[in-house]
């Protein structure tokens, strides 16, 4: 069904794995610390859009040679000794701007654990519509490293690997629409830092807040049932975030990604009370709902129906809400069951 998913995991067992997977990669790797090298490598793509999250176990070093025509954003997740990347020193969740066509040379010391994304420099515009910075070609042509310094960044490092693993088992495949979401998702992620260290949007007052809060619903209600990212709107109607987020405190007393999220969740709550229990199950619908931490998502349910996903399910198919015990249905959702 839908856009085709691909997920390709590697386990590392020895310098000899990992310098294997990178082959044809325009990188070239050694090892430096003592010790066999574990790890893995894997490798996510949606469609033409691709994610690569890695880890090992010693110190290594890699080299980019400046053949690659690619623009590379890759963050650096976890590591127990000290991170270079050219001349700049990486902390968790940092970012690294690595631009098509310039070598690049990195050293870990340690173990550690990394993301990036390739793109091509022509789609940035698309990707980035509405933050006039991100959107310029121009801003992606030089090496630079964004600094974490939020509860921001921290998050969007430990969300990366989770979104990774949750569609590694999502074994029916994603809608178009459920693609779409994820790989907007992705890169929301990667770029976090980068957002965060935007200037402030102060620029005066709002372009009419309300019409452009009206504008949303109406995107919305265009949309129907499927997930709607935040940049889809940022690109959809070519305002920043700070500008999106502003109006709808303005309007509504809550940010726009609260928003969205009452209106996904109204989704799985239509969707699981005609859904047949015996069919679905409700960790596969609120992952096509953009939902991947399900005790998360039992929690903001049960805040705004007043009721968990599991008593939902059905309800209409059977001509009656199935009670289940609440305790259970806890315990179901934290080991990441439905």
């Amino acid at each position: 069904m839908g856009q085709q998913l691909s997920i390709d995991k590697r386990s590392l067992d020895g310098f000899e794995g990992l310098h294997h997977a990178v082959q044809g990669t325009h990188v070239d790797v050694m090892q430096l610390g003592r010790g066999k090298l574990r790890g893995s490598l894997t490798h996510v793509g949606l469609g033409d859009f691709s994610l690569s999250i890695g880890m090992f176990s010693v110190g290594i070093r890699t080299q980019r040679i400046a053949t690659d025509d690619k623009l590379i954003i890759g963050m650096l997740l976890n590591s127990t000794d000290r991170v270079t990347h050219w001349s700049f020193d990486m902390r968790p969740a940092d970012v690294l701007v690595m631009p098509p066509h310039v070598a690049h040379d990195g050293t870990f010391h340690g173990s550690a654990s990394y993301a990036a994304i390739r793109l091509d420099l022509a789609n940035v515009a698309s990707l980035f519509n509405g933050e006039p910075m991100l959107s310029d070609p121009a801003n992606w042509v030089r090496k630079n490293h964004y600094r974490a310094n939020s509860p921001v960044s921290v998050d969007a490092a430990r969300k990366l690997p989770l979104i990774v693993s949750s569609l590694a088992e999502q074994k029916a495949g994603l809608s178009d629409a459920a693609a779409d979401f994820w790989r907007r998702s992705i890169i929301d992620a990667m770029t976090a830092t980068v957002v965060d260290s935007l200037p402030s949007d102060t620029r005066g007052p709002l372009p009419s807040a309300l019409r452009l809060v009206r504008d949303v619903e109406n995107h919305l209600a265009t949309a129907g049932a499927r997930p709607v990212h935040i940049s889809e709107i940022c690109a959809a109607f070519n305002v920043s975030r700070r500008t999106l987020h502003r109006a709808f405190y303005d309007v509504v007393g809550f940010g726009p990604v609260t928003f969205l999220r009452h209106k996904r969740l109204g989704a799985i709550h239509s969707a699981l009370r005609h859904s047949d229990p015996a069919a679905v199950t409700v960790a596969e619908i609120a992952l096509q709902q953009g939902f991947i931490e399900l005790g998360r998502f039992s929690h903001y349910y049960h805040s705004l129906f007043g009721e968990y996903p599991s008593e939902t399910v059905g309800s209409r198919y059977s001509g009656k809400t199935w009670r289940a015990n609440p305790e259970s249905h806890r315990k179901q959702f934290h080991v990441g069951s439905a």
